[in-house]
């Protein structure tokens, strides 16, 4: 479904921050689109046509070359806006971004945003500090996976996805985890086995219920924390 008019206050974060008189520059090119699960967002060295402000749902970017397996670098909900190479300043990626858990976002076409972030120094300077905090969090992956256990780095994502969902009950599959954490199934299988064992989590039919919350950040330990501080810092 694509083109419904938009008849309420947007649920999109950086949408809400926006001033009147920058949103009103923004809203006649929005576009509300249903986003069903695994729907691409992006494709590695293709021109992107569209940036997508999340309503609902989780949008992963993954980083894939023919040496490695897909690993995903970063997470967008409804706290930011996918696009990030054309808020730098390019019209493509080398990375893939497809919807990881369905929801909706407000498209617009990268014409007439670039249009309007040309007009908009308010746009402009927050998608700019959105991109900066993307950038944090892609190097805390980075670093997640270079240092921690996978338990661990299962325990962050876990909060990261619920941050996004606001939910305790996350739709999320073995093979999407396998995904997100860059390992094998069989690894991410006793992982979500011991944050069983521990009662921070439940599943029951490719949904993980988180029934800890407090008990998964201390697991994740220092893993979990930074670019979330960093957002409230920078886009409130």
């Amino acid at each position: 479904m694509a083109g419904a008019i938009l008849s309420t206050t947007p649920n999109n974060q950086l949408l809400r921050k926006l001033p009147a008189e920058a949103f009103v520059l923004l809203e006649p090119h929005l576009e509300l689109v249903v986003l069903p699960r695994r729907a691409p967002l992006e494709q590695p060295q293709k021109a992107i046509e569209h940036l997508y402000f999340m309503e609902q749902g989780i949008a992963s970017v993954v980083s894939a070359n023919d040496r490695t397996s897909p690993v995903e670098i970063g997470l967008v909900g409804r706290e930011g806006v996918t696009g990030i190479a054309v808020i730098l300043g390019s019209a493509t990626s080398p990375h893939s971004t497809f919807i990881q858990a369905a929801g909706s976002a407000l498209r617009i076409a990268v014409k007439p945003f670039c249009s309007v972030m040309l007009q908009s120094e308010a746009l402009r300077s927050l998608v700019l500090r959105y991109a900066h905090v993307f950038m944090v969090q892609t190097a805390h992956t980075a670093a997640a996976n270079a240092t921690g256990s996978i338990e661990e780095r299962l325990a962050r994502w876990l909060l990261m996805a619920q941050d996004r969902l606001d939910n305790e009950a996350l739709p999320l599959t073995h093979e999407f985890l396998a995904i997100m954490l860059g390992t094998r199934r069989p690894g991410v299988t006793e992982a979500v086995h011991a944050l069983i064992k521990r009662g921070l989590i439940r599943t029951n039919r490719g949904i993980i219920i988180v029934v800890d919350r407090d008990g998964l950040v201390q697991r994740a330990a220092k893993m979990y924390g930074g670019p979330e501080a960093e957002y409230e810092k920078q886009i409130g």
